[in-house]
């Protein structure tokens, strides 16, 4: 599992950083929290582009 650093997801989806940020904060994006560190699982992120950009539904629990 490769995870990424928000500075990298902002480049992969050619957004500001801050743009990349407020998508974490609003749950867009599927995040991870290493303390107060965001990252975001590469995986995840390309199912999230492939799923035109919505929201991924949790199915696990």
């Amino acid at each position: 599992m490769k995870l990424l650093k928000i500075s990298e997801v902002a480049e992969i989806l050619n957004v500001t950083l801050d743009r990349a940020y407020a998508l974490a904060r609003s749950g867009s994006i599927p995040v991870v929290y290493i303390g107060r560190q965001v990252r975001v699982e590469k995986e995840k992120l390309l199912e999230w582009i492939r799923g035109g950009g919505k929201k991924i539904i949790d199915t696990s629990n």
